[in-house]
């Protein structure tokens, strides 16, 4: 089967198409799926210029998202059948094999059935970041409906599912961009305020629209400038969660202002390994699904590359300016 592989670290040039042997199923509760769309999120950009997560997993194939339709199933497979539409996030870590390739093989307990009212390519953009963003917000930050919440990076993937998010949750919705043409985006997703950070400080701002009190939630995933900075404008006895490592920021002010920090990184139970976790992030794929059908939710690609055009998308990403997500098409 056609796959990208990574075969050393280092720039977008190194990914190559290739031609290498298509995966089987060698236990019962595994279906197999043949790929239409894989998602493109930074842990990928970050894993093929730093390394994967496992020693001497090259060549590696990336891509932690995927979509497509079953074509085969395990003996002892429940959920699925032979036909069925499906989305997921797993492998492209280095371990298992990842999803930009024509064909994966892995466990049906990873595995939802997709959203009936979407495209392959907008299925594939979701998994992840829907389950970032539904962790961050409603399971480390306990989102309240009184709650503002404070979104930095609206128009990215996970900004823009968290916004969305947040206000299905009751929730009013501030959020960060750098570029004016984002502003409207982010509005249409239901922000109800919107910051270019370029333009105003992003804490005065914050500040000065809760009437001095800041945010109950703050989302973080820019870095540790940002989430020392984000401290300033989070409300006493909030939350700030961020889904990035927090270097050398001071948290002195956190400490007096008796905030809840905490940390959210989706792919735990699979770096892990863990019997745990699979089984919510399946159930949080189902309820999005759902709200995906009934028009509350939707996923926003901001474009699409040919398998073979992987190098060009990760270019892309890694230039900052994406809206939305990246997706690879897989014919």
């Amino acid at each position: 089967m056609k796959a990208i592989l990574m075969t050393q670290t280092g720039g977008p040039e190194l990914l190559t198409l290739a031609d290498i042997p298509e995966p089987t199923i060698t236990e019962p509760t595994q279906i197999k799926v043949r790929l239409k769309a894989a998602g493109i999120n930074p842990v990928d950009t970050k894993l093929r210029r730093r390394g994967v997560f496992y020693d001497n997993a090259l060549p590696a194939v990336l891509g932690c998202d995927g979509a497509g339709v079953v074509v085969e199933t395990g003996s002892a497979v429940g959920k699925f059948k032979v036909g069925d539409n499906v989305w997921y996030c797993h492998g492209g870590l280095g371990g298992d094999q990842g999803n930009y390739a024509e064909y994966n093989v892995l466990d049906e307990r990873w595995v939802a059935h997709m959203p009936k009212t979407i495209s392959f390519e907008e299925a594939a953009a979701g998994p992840l970041v829907l389950i970032t963003a539904w962790g961050a917000l409603y399971d480390r930050a306990r989102l309240q409906e009184s709650n503002t919440a404070l979104i930095h990076a609206g128009a990215g993937g996970v900004g823009h599912v968290a916004i969305q998010l947040a206000r299905l949750h009751g929730a009013k919705v501030i959020t960060t961009v750098g570029t004016d043409n984002k502003v409207a985006l982010t509005r249409s997703w239901g922000a109800d305020e919107v910051i270019n950070y370029r333009d105003q400080d992003f804490v005065e701002a914050v500040n000065r629209l809760t009437d001095g009190r800041g945010a109950e939630v703050v989302l973080e995933s820019v870095g540790p400038e940002v989430f020392e900075r984000s401290i300033n404008c989070t409300a006493y006895f909030g939350t700030i969660v961020t889904l990035l490592e927090i270097g050398n920021a001071s948290l002195k002010e956190a400490r007096l202002r008796n905030l809840r920090i905490g940390f959210e990184l989706m792919l735990t139970p699979q770096l892990r390994k863990l019997n745990v976790g699979h089984d919510l992030q399946v159930d949080m794929l189902n309820q999005c699904g759902k709200w995906i059908d009934q028009g509350k939710l939707k996923i926003h690609v901001g474009k699409t590359f040919a398998l073979a055009e992987a190098a060009q998308a990760h270019a892309l990403i890694e230039e900052g300016h994406v809206t939305g997500k990246l997706v690879l098409k897989i014919d």
